[in-house]
């Protein structure tokens, strides 16, 4: 239900894109984000840091291409989004040694620290993946291969959460183990 939640302003703004350009669905993508956050917003009564950054930047992004009508920006909005994630994941995990991911999902998931952590630099590096994908898309193709792009390249991000999940499903532990210390070395 999440993944269809987050996938839907982005198949409005292509719709949009094929059917009015690039400024109708910049538009279109501002408010269907807009409306997907107060959705999540009435289900959670709460928004992660990720989907107050995911809507700052499609509001700042969005609105600086409609005043400047350069699509430039709305393009690399995903590189900046990206690079910030890494940035602050690789920053937190290496500088101050907090896991972020383990911070956030901890409560949900048993894992022992070193499946956190491994976690954590998978995150790091598919963030960097995908904002220097993204970055070569925006630079180096048209808007109309870009905004296709946006929408079938939505496979990258299936494959990572699939990926992840069969890779925690094997570390998978339960809670009582992990809080006395038990069955971490033997996985």
């Amino acid at each position: 239900m999440r993944l269809l939640l987050d996938f839907i302003p982005i198949l409005l703004f292509f719709v949009a894109y094929k059917l009015h350009g690039i400024y109708v669905g910049t538009a279109v993508l501002m408010g269907a984000t807009v409306i997907q956050m107060a959705i999540v917003y009435a289900l959670d009564r709460k928004l992660s840091t990720m989907h107050k950054a995911t809507l700052a930047l499609i509001l700042i992004f969005g609105a600086l291409t409609l005043t400047l009508q350069d699509d430039r920006f709305i393009k690399w909005k995903p590189t900046v989004l990206y690079g910030a994630m890494a940035i602050g994941l690789a920053l937190a995990l290496w500088v101050y040694h907090k896991n972020f991911l383990k911070a956030m999902l901890g409560s949900q998931l048993a894992l022992p620290d070193r499946v956190w952590h491994r976690l954590s630099v998978a995150w790091v590096f598919y963030c960097l993946f995908m904002a220097a994908l993204n970055g070569y898309v925006a630079a180096y193709f048209s808007t109309n291969a870009w905004a296709d792009f946006k929408l079938w390249g939505y496979v990258f991000p299936l494959i990572f959460i699939v990926g992840q999940g069969l890779y925690v499903a094997r570390h998978m532990t339960e809670p009582k183990q992990i809080a006395a210390g038990g069955n971490e070395s033997s996985k």
